[in-house]
């Protein structure tokens, strides 16, 4: 590895009773500063010793958000294909991990590779149409995971120049002045560098989903390219995860998301030598990764709302102002709703939280929830909001230099919130009825695992429900003709709703009303009917994503009992939630609807209990 460069002659460390220094302190920068307090020196306005070594704390989120530093140099050079490598060695517990980074892109000149080594040192400072600003990205991104950064470049083939930053070299430097040597000029790259594109790596474990760069002969040489850059991180010692899967996967799924339109566009990106597809929270792309998983004719995209240019002020108190974007999606819940949990979950990925994605120049910075423009609730993971601003509203979105997410002025919020705050009620009413409805009518003409199991546990309860009167018995089916057809589900005939509402005497029925109690008892014709209202938080807060956790879809076997679906098999573990907590609604439902019943009184004071409980409950929920 190249060394930096002495301008000034060695001194001896001198000790110094104001410097009180850590003992991992650069040796080299206590010289300096020695010297600079005895000698009254002249004072850098960088002491590049102790600067280089506490530019390794810049703070990243994790390995994959400072390995994106690299991506977004490669994308600004023009690359076609970027290729990200974890490589492995050593037994468990003590892995020693090497990372590197490459790119076809323009490739740099020496003098322009000795000017990017340089910490500020950039062709495009301050310049806000590309991904690129301020000319620190990749060697903070770099020394934020290895205490040696290796860059390589090259504008010809076979013509590799090169360029070391070694914290530790630096750190022993006793001179006021750092300088960065010349480029080294080498004809091939090294060996534990080159082996990245002609080795498969232990992680993908299956080698042959990975594609080497030069595989089966082809010459290293031509296969890089006429021009590209190496970043080569050895002995990483500050990474997220221990084990070189974990890096790849975590990797593979933000990557896939945050450079989305970029591989949308034609732009290749490896990681391990695995391709990876572009990841879609919003699912309005065509070419997408969950475009693929879905089979016709199930709806392959989500719905645009709305879409909205907004201006944006570039100062809260000025005048100049800016365009954004903002649109508005709605997933396809209607169809989305009959997948299974785990194609929703594992491989849609639809309950990730990545409800609002904010893009700058094509790029995604932030990806997740935003209380205060969106709200709280499962109702949420079926709508998506999506916004691409310019990089000359960095300030505004509150973009730091390492690019680590955003943090929107107090203006900027209300701005967008004034834009689609009504869209998004709106949204959040519709899919709210929509649920309802699935939810009154999900196993249609079969009584739930809880229905079913209330029922069967009446033999054993010790005070019975009140007997139905003779007319009752004499007109039974036809009474229960008319209230089935007030609890049908969609999906069902007459006929279906009026055979499960007569063999089931418990009934759960969803309804929404923004001014309903959180559920309702009603006791007719010895049925025992909850109805529980979907507007109240307890359902989205509780209910709902208990159901959705746990809910197993129910099928008729030949007998005509209630049996899980196929691939659903019967497990207390996981059918027990919800199953106990609507038991729990039902056993009320059943003790209020029997106390009621007793009387006048008793009735006036259950719907009070009930009225008073529900709305303790939402402030309770809501505050």
């Amino acid at each position: 590895m190249s060394s930096i460069a002495s301008t000034e002659p060695v001194l001896d460390e001198s000790p110094n009773e104001g410097l009180n220094w850590g003992e991992g302190a650069p040796r080299g920068g206590k010289v300096v500063m020695n010297r600079v307090l005895k000698d009254g020196a002249k004072v850098p306005l960088f002491f590049g010793q102790t600067l280089i070594q506490s530019l390794r704390d810049v703070g990243y989120n994790h390995t994959t958000s400072a390995l994106c530093e690299h991506v977004d140099n490669a994308l600004q050079a023009g690359a076609k294909e970027i290729r990200i490598f974890f490589r492995q060695s050593g037994k468990r517990g003590e892995y020693q991990i090497d990372a590197c980074v490459y790119d076809n892109g323009h490739g740099m000149s020496a003098t322009v590779l000795k000017v990017a080594t340089a910490f500020g040192g950039s062709l495009s400072y301050g310049n806000r149409e590309g991904i690129a600003r301020f000319g620190m990205g990749m060697k903070t991104a770099a020394l934020s995971m290895s205490p040696v950064m290796e860059l390589f470049s090259w504008q010809e083939p076979g013509a590799y120049y090169n360029m070391t930053l070694d914290v530790d070299a630096v750190g022993k430097e006793r001179t006021n002045l750092v300088e960065l040597p010349d480029p080294r000029l080498l004809t091939d790259l090294p060996d534990e560098v080159a082996d990245f594109f002609r080795k498969t790596l232990d992680f993908p474990k299956d080698r042959s989903e990975q594609l080497l760069l030069a595989g089966n002969g082809e010459d290293l040489v031509d296969r890089l390219g006429r021009s590209g850059t190496i970043v080569y991180m050895p002995a990483c010692d500050r990474l997220t995860y221990a084990k070189a899967s974990t890096l790849v996967d975590h990797a593979v799924r933000e990557m896939a998301r945050v450079y989305r339109r970029f591989l949308a566009g034609g732009v290749k990106l490896y990681v391990n030598n695995r391709l990876v597809e572009a990841l879609d929270p919003t699912y309005s792309m065509p070419n997408a990764r969950h475009v693929r998983m879905l089979e016709p004719p199930m709806a392959k995209h989500s719905r645009l709302i709305v879409s909205k240019p907004v201006k944006i002020k570039l100062h809260e108190h000025g005048t100049e102002d800016v365009q954004i974007t903002i649109k508005l999606f709605r997933l396809p819940i209607e169809e989305w709703s009959t997948l299974s949990r785990k194609v929703l979950r594992n491989d849609l990925r639809v309950f990730d939280g990545q409800i609002v994605s904010i893009l700058r120049n094509d790029r995604e910075l932030f990806a997740g929830g935003m209380p205060k423009i969106t709200t709280r609730g499962s109702v949420t993971n079926w709508w998506r909001l999506q916004i691409d601003f310019p990089g000359a509203l960095d300030e505004a979105f509150g973009v730091a230099a390492n690019k680590q997410g955003v943090r929107l002025k107090g203006y900027v919020e209300e701005a967008i919130k004034d834009a689609v705050g009504d869209e998004i009620t709106h949204i959040n009413e519709d899919i709210k009825r929509i649920q309802a409805l699935q939810a009154a009518t999900r196993k249609p003409a079969l009584p739930s695992a809880s229905e079913q199991k209330a029922g069967e546990a009446d033999t054993y309860q010790p005070k019975e429900l009140a007997a139905l009167t003779p007319e009752e018995e004499a007109q039974l089916d036809a009474n229960l003709r008319g209230l089935s057809s007030s609890l049908k589900r969609d999906g069902e005939t007459d006929e279906e709703a009026f055979e499960r509402v007569k063999k089931s005497k418990y009934i759960i029925d969803v309804k929404h009303d923004d001014y309903w109690p959180f559920y309702d008892v009603k006791h007719k014709f010895g049925r025992v009917i909850l109805t529980i209202n979907s507007a109240h938080p307890f359902f989205t807060q509780l209910y709902e994503p208990v159901r959705n956790r746990w809910a197993t879809q129910q099928v008729a076997d030949d007998n005509g009992a209630t049996v899980p679906a196929e691939g659903q098999e019967p497990d207390a573990e996981e059918q027990g939630p919800i199953v106990a907590l609507e038991l729990l609604l039902l056993s009320l439902a059943r003790t209020q609807g029997r106390l009621a019943n007793t009387g006048d009184d008793a009735r006036k004071l259950m719907d009070e209990l009930r009225r008073e409980w529900s709305e303790t409950y939402r402030i309770q929920l809501n505050r």
